[in-house]
């Protein structure tokens, strides 16, 4: 996956062991599982939703209302203002 094989694993749980120490070093191994975990579960159901969304058909827009008349509707405009010339 990283490029790590059996040897490069083998020196990182031997530091693990002398720094953290025989009694830690399964729980921060079992904690470490348990966010993998999580991490697979969330990242699957973020691409089944993907999936789910671009599946489907876009949702039909709703229909749009009739413009309003303008208020002034039927009135005759107002007259220009007359400027001395």
């Amino acid at each position: 996956m990283f490029g790590v094989g059996m040897p490069e694993l083998l020196v990182i749980l031997i530091v693990a062991l002398l720094v953290l120490g025989p009694k830690r070093l399964p729980e921060i191994a079992r904690s470490l599982g348990k966010g993998m975990a999580e991490f697979r579960r969330a990242s699957t159901e973020f691409q089944r939703t993907l999936s789910a969304s671009l599946e489907e058909p876009p949702a039909a827009a709703p229909p749009r209302a009739p413009a309003a008349p303008p208020q002034n509707a039927g009135e005759p405009a107002p007259p220009a203002p007359k400027t001395d010339g």
